[in-house]
C-alpha cells in the first residue's frame, strides 16, 4: 500500500521528493516510489461556483433575485488547466493501493482550504495526516515527516478557511450585483465590492477627502543663533508655531543682538530597544519605505527566498516571535551569516554571547501557525539571489542579528535660552552606545525619512558647546521663517499596510499594534493581493510612491456612504471571529448566518439608494480655450474626459476640445486638467504613467497648439523616458 502526499505547488513537490530517501519516477503530474506518491496542486485548483450555476435565472442580474444565499455551497475546478490537474489528483486519491493521505499544502489557512476543496471534490474517505513545516530545507522537511499531525487536529483551521471563503462569496457576489444594478451608469461598468477590498478603498478615499477639504493655514517659526555657537527655536509651552506674522517679527526684532541667559540645561540618558522580528506585514512596510517595493513585490521575493533558495523561513506569517523549540537553532543560524562580509561583525557578536537575550524573541503564546521570519540555518549563496531577493534577505538577516544586540543608548540634552523674556529651545543627541543600531549604521533609513517628513522637528545636533545653567550668551540674530500647514499625506503602501493591520486606527507603538493584529483588514498573506485588486479594478492607482483613489474609486465609496461595508472596524471584527473559529472559540454556522444577515441588509440598503444622489459631482474648469471666447462654452468634467460643453452627441461634436482622463495608464485629476488649461503644462514632472509595454515612466504634460496633450520628458532622462514611453 502507498502514501499519497499532496503539495500546494510543483516546486514544493520537487523539494519533498528531494528530501525523502526513496528513488522517485517523474510521471508528469506526480512522482512515484515504491511506497510513496507525491503530487501537487497549482495554488487554488477549486473554487466556489458562480451564482448562475445554482439557477439559470441568476444569469441575468436582477435586484429582485438578491440576496443569493445557497443552502449548501458547491465547488468546481477553477479553469480548464486546473481541471486537468484536479482530475489527475482525484485519480491518485481513488487508487486502491493508496490508503493514506498526507496534506503537504502550505501550513496556514489558505493551504488548508486548497487541500480541503481538493479532498471534498474527490469523494474519497481515507485517513489524512498533516505535514506542518516552517522551512523548506531538507532537514525541516524530513523532521516534518517524522512529526506528522492527525488531520483531525486541523479541523478548526479548515472551518475558518471555509468560513472566510464563503463569507467573501456572500458579500462579494451580492453586494457587487446590487451596486452594479444601482450604480453602473454613474460608476461605469461593474461595481465590484468585497469584504476586505471595500473598507480598504474607504480608508484611501477618506484620506483623499481630507486632503481635498484641507485649507492651508499660515504660521511662523522664529530661529535664533547664539554665541557660543548653537541654534534655538522659539517655543511657548508645547507650541513652536506662531499664528501671527507681526508677533513673530516682534520676537525676532527684540531678540536679535540682545543678551540672553541659559535658563536650564537638562541631560538625560535614554535607551531604545531593537525592533521585534519581522512578520510579513512589517517586512512589506520596511521594504516599501526603504526600497519603494510594492507589497506584492516583497511577497514574491520572500516566497522565492523560502521556496527556491531555502534561505528564510515561511514568510506568510503574522507572528513576530519564535517558539521555544527553535532556541537551539539560533546560534547555528547566526553562524551561517558570519561568512558574509556585511553581517560578519554582528554575527560574531551574537555567537560570542554565553546566553542569548530571548525576552523579545521567544514567546510560545504569540506563535500560532508560524513563527517570525528569520534566515534558515543553511549556507547562503548570495550570488544566486536576484536583486530583489538580496534586498529582502538583507532586511531579514539584519533584523535577526539586531534583536540579540543590546539597546542603543543616547545622551539627550535640552537647553532653554531666555532672551528678552522669550524662550528658545535647543536639542542635542549623542550616541553613547550604538547597540542594535550598529547592525544597520547609527541612523537607519526609516529614521532619516521620518526626520525629512517632520519639517518642524528641531534638529538634534550632536555637537553642542558645553553650557551651564545661568551662563550668559548673546543672540547674534533671530530670523522668521514663514510656513503653511500641510494636508495629511496620501497613503504609501507602507502606511496603508499599517492602517490595514490596525483596521484604520493610527497606532505607532509596536506592542499595541501587536495586540490589534487579530482585528486587522485581511491577513498578512492577503493584503498585497487586496491592494493589487483595487489597482486592477481601477479604484486606486500608484502615483510615484503614493496610492491615490481614481474618480471611479471615489464614486464607489460616495455611493456606499456610511454603509457598514465601508467600515474597517466591522471587517476587523469579522477577521477576529475567523481567528476565534480557528481556535474553537466561535461557531462557524453562527458566523455564516450573521454574514448572510449582513448581506441581506446590504442589498436592501443599496436597493433603496436614490439614483439622483448617485450622480457624481462634475467639476467645471473654466472657459473652453478653443471656442469659449466666442461662444461662452466651458470645459466640464464627464465620466471619461474634461470636454467642451459644445459637444452634444456624435453628430453634434461642437468644437471638439477634450482632455481625456486616462493618459498612458494614469488618471488625470481635475487639478492636473486645470493646470493644463491655465498654464499650458503641469507644474511638476508627473509619475505613474505606463508605456504600451507596461513600463513606468515620468513626464511633464503639455497642451500643444492644437489642444492635444503631449509628454515633455525631464532633460536628464529624456532619451531613456521617451524610449520607454514608445
Amino acid at each position: 500500500m502507498k502514501t499519497l502526499v499532496i503539495a500546494e505547488k510543483p516546486s514544493v513537490a520537487r523539494d519533498i521528493v528531494d528530501a525523502l530517501p526513496a528513488s522517485f519516477e517523474n510521471n508528469d503530474t506526480s512522482y512515484e516510489s515504491d511506497d510513496t506518491i507525491v503530487t501537487f496542486a497549482v495554488g487554488h485548483l477549486v473554487e466556489l461556483v458562480a451564482p448562475e450555476e445554482y439557477d439559470d435565472r441568476f444569469k441575468k442580474w436582477r435586484m429582485d433575485d438578491l440576496p443569493i444565499v445557497p443552502e449548501a455551497f458547491r465547488l468546481h475546478a477553477r479553469d480548464k488547466k486546473a481541471e486537468k490537474q484536479l482530475k489527475a489528483i482525484h485519480k491518485l486519491l481513488k487508487r486502491d493501493d493508496v490508503d493514506r493521505i498526507i496534506n503537504a499544502c502550505d501550513a496556514g489557512r489558505e493551504g488548508e482550504l486548497i487541500f480541503a476543496y481538493i479532498y471534498e471534490t474527490s469523494g474519497v474517505d481515507k485517513p489524512v495526516e498533516r505535514l506542518w513545516i516552517s522551512s523548506m530545507t531538507k532537514t525541516a522537511i524530513r523532521e516534518g515527516f517524522e512529526q506528522l499531525r492527525p488531520g483531525e487536529q486541523l479541523r478548526q483551521l479548515e472551518a475558518a478557511a471555509r468560513s472566510r471563503s464563503e463569507a467573501d462569496w456572500l458579500v462579494g457576489m451580492n453586494a457587487t450585483r446590487a451596486a452594479t444594478i444601482r450604480g453602473r451608469a454613474w460608476v461605469g461598468g461593474v461595481v465590484s465590492l468585497g469584504r476586505v477590498q471595500t473598507p480598504t478603498l474607504a480608508l484611501i478615499v477618506k484620506r483623499e477627502r481630507e486632503i481635498q477639504a484641507f485649507v492651508p493655514e499660515p504660521y511662523w517659526l522664529v530661529h535664533a543663533q547664539f554665541d557660543p555657537r548653537y541654534e534655538g527655536l522659539w517655543f511657548e509651552g508645547e507650541e513652536t508655531r506662531l499664528k501671527e506674522a507681526k508677533r513673530a517679527e516682534d520676537i525676532a526684532a527684540k531678540a536679535s543682538g540682545a543678551d540672553g541667559v541659559v535658563e536650564s540645561v537638562e541631560r538625560k540618558e535614554q535607551s531604545e530597544r531593537a525592533p521585534l522580528l519581522y512578520d510579513l506585514t512589517s517586512l512589506q512596510r520596511d521594504a516599501n519605505r526603504r526600497f519603494g517595493f510594492s507589497a506584492r513585490r516583497t511577497l514574491q521575493a520572500a516566497q522565492s527566498l523560502y521556496e527556491d533558495k531555502k534561505a528564510i523561513t515561511y514568510p506568510r506569517t503574522s507572528s513576530r516571535w519564535l517558539s521555544g523549540d527553535l532556541v537551539p537553532q539560533l546560534k547555528p543560524t547566526a553562524a551561517t551569516l558570519a561568512p558574509i562580509g556585511e553581517y560578519k561583525a554582528a554575527a560574531e557578536y551574537v555567537l560570542g554571547l554565553k546566553q542569548l537575550p530571548l525576552g523579545r524573541v521567544v514567546n510560545d503564546s504569540k506563535v500560532d501557525d508560524h513563527h517570525a521570519i528569520i534566515p534558515t540555518d543553511v549556507e547562503h549563496d548570495l550570488d544566486r539571489f536576484s536583486p530583489d531577493e538580496r534586498r529582502v534577505f538583507d532586511l531579514i538577516a539584519r533584523r535577526f542579528l539586531a534583536v540579540f544586540h543590546p539597546p542603543a543608548r543616547y545622551a539627550r540634552t535640552t537647553i532653554v535660552t531666555l532672551v528678552e523674556e522669550e524662550r528658545f529651545r535647543t536639542k542635542g543627541k549623542v550616541t553613547l552606545e550604538a547597540g542594535w543600531r550598529g547592525v544597520y549604521g547609527l541612523l537607519s533609513d526609516a529614521d532619516q525619512q521620518q526626520q525629512r517628513q517632520d519639517e518642524d522637528s528641531e534638529n538634534e545636533s550632536a555637537e553642542l558647546p558645553a553650557l551651564e545653567q545661568g551662563q550668559k550668551v548673546k543672540c547674534v540674530v533671530a530670523e522668521v521663517e514663514a510656513k503653511e500647514t500641510k494636508p495629511p499625506p496620501r497613503y504609501s503602501e507602507a502606511t496603508l499596510l499599517s492602517a490595514m493591520e490596525t483596521a484604520g486606527k493610527f497606532v505607532d507603538d509596536e506592542e499595541l499594534r501587536e495586540a490589534m493584529k487579530e482585528r486587522g483588514l485581511g491577513t498578512p498573506a492577503t493584503r498585497a493581493e487586496t491592494i493589487e485588486t483595487l489597482i486592477r479594478r481601477e479604484y486606486i492607482e500608484r502615483v510615484s510612491k503614493d496610492l491615490q483613489p481614481t474618480p471611479k474609486g471615489l464614486q464607489v465609496i460616495t455611493m456606499l456612504e456610511e454603509h457598514p461595508l465601508t467600515s474597517p472596524e466591522l471587517t476587523g471584527d469579522w477577521e477576529k471571529r475567523l481567528t476565534d473559529i480557528e481556535h474553537g472559540g466561535d461557531d462557524r454556522k453562527k458566523f455564516i448566518d450573521d454574514i448572510a444577515d449582513f448581506t441581506r441588509a446590504t442589498v436592501e440598503q443599496i436597493a433603496a439608494l436614490d439614483k439622483e444622489k448617485l450622480r457624481p459631482e462634475r467639476v467645471e474648469l473654466g472657459p473652453c480655450p478653443r471656442c469659449g471666447a466666442e461662444t461662452g462654452e466651458i470645459i466640464k468634467e464627464n465620466s471619461k474626459a474634461y470636454g467642451c460643453t459644445s459637444w452634444k452627441s456624435r453628430e453634434e461634436t461642437g468644437c471638439g476640445f477634450v482632455i481625456w482622463k486616462r493618459v498612458a495608464g494614469r488618471t488625470l485629476t481635475p487639478e492636473i486638467a486645470r493646470q493644463l488649461l491655465e498654464e499650458g503644462k503641469t507644474k511638476e514632472v508627473i509619475s505613474g504613467f505606463r508605456s504600451r509595454a507596461g513600463k513606468p515612466f515620468r513626464a511633464r504634460l503639455v497642451l500643444n497648439d492644437e489642444g492635444k496633450v503631449e509628454f515633455d520628458f525631464p532633460a536628464r532622462t529624456q532619451s531613456k523616458e521617451a524610449a520607454v514611453a514608445e
